[in-house]
């Protein structure tokens, strides 16, 4: 299992792909899977059966998850940036390769 450098909560953007140059905030992260639910982006239809809690069905619009080789984090100057990582008191932090600031 691969340790992931994005994390629920992170800003990215999609850099390959049908929704290329979109941005989004991750909202869930499949580790196992190496890929990543962005909000907004990657829409698909999804239609539902009646039930007891939806009677009448229908088509259902979702976020479908991205692989996270498509995406990359946006520092805070709005810039594409890699994820480095700094030990400070035993304590390991993400930083921005870009502005070498912690995320």
């Amino acid at each position: 299992m691969a340790k992931l450098k994005i994390k629920t909560g992170d800003t990215v953007r999609v850099l390959a792909g049908e929704h290329k140059g979109a941005e989004g905030k991750v909202t869930k992260v499949f580790i196992e899977k190496n890929k990543a639910i962005v909000e907004g982006v990657n829409m698909v239809s999804k239609h539902e059966k009646p039930s007891a809690a939806n009677p009448q069905g229908g088509i259902k619009e979702m976020e479908a998850p991205l692989h996270v080789s498509n995406l990359a984090l946006i520092d805070k100057n709005g810039k594409t940036t890699r994820v480095g990582y700094d030990v400070e008191g035993g304590k390991k932090t993400r930083i921005a390769r870009t502005t070498k600031e912690a995320i």
